[in-house]
């Protein structure tokens, strides 16, 4: 298993935050390993939902079959997915409060299946990089 997680400060209340985060049509303008969502994103933003991502992590493209495991609106929301070779990937989002008007978010991603552990460290590095590239990138969406 390799596990990942970034946190950032942004400038912006969760309310804000969390628009961008589920915002679906502008997700690749932060997302760092987002490619694209082949039938459009989440149909409906609630527990039990699906949806199907292409991504490219360490270069590699991805197809994800994401469902979503826990929603709260401008606090929490986790996905966990089945990817290729049998890797399940499992993101949580977490927004919080931080001070006057601006949010906290924290990233946590987990990479879980025989063909993670072949390659954890580099996978580690690549994903903790783009999760704070993402972040940067929400940031500047929503300041």
């Amino acid at each position: 298993m390799a596990e990942v997680s970034a946190e950032a400060r942004i400038e912006a209340p969760a309310e804000k935050v969390w628009a961008q985060l589920t915002d679906w049509s502008a997700y690749g303008q932060w997302n760092a390993t987002h490619t694209s969502f082949p039938g459009g994103g989440p149909a409906a933003l609630e527990v039990g939902g699906t949806f199907q991502e292409n991504m490219k992590l360490m270069g590699f493209p991805a197809e994800v079959e994401w469902t979503i495991e826990e929603l709260e609106p401008a606090r929490v929301l986790a996905i966990r997915g089945k990817g290729p070779m049998a890797v399940t990937v499992a993101t949580r989002y977490t927004l919080a409060p931080d001070g006057d008007g601006a949010t906290a978010v924290r990233i946590d991603g987990e990479f879980t299946g025989a063909a993670v552990s072949l390659m954890a460290g580099k996978l580690k590095d690549s994903a903790t990089a783009a999760l704070n590239e993402s972040l940067r990138k929400l940031a500047g969406l929503v300041a």
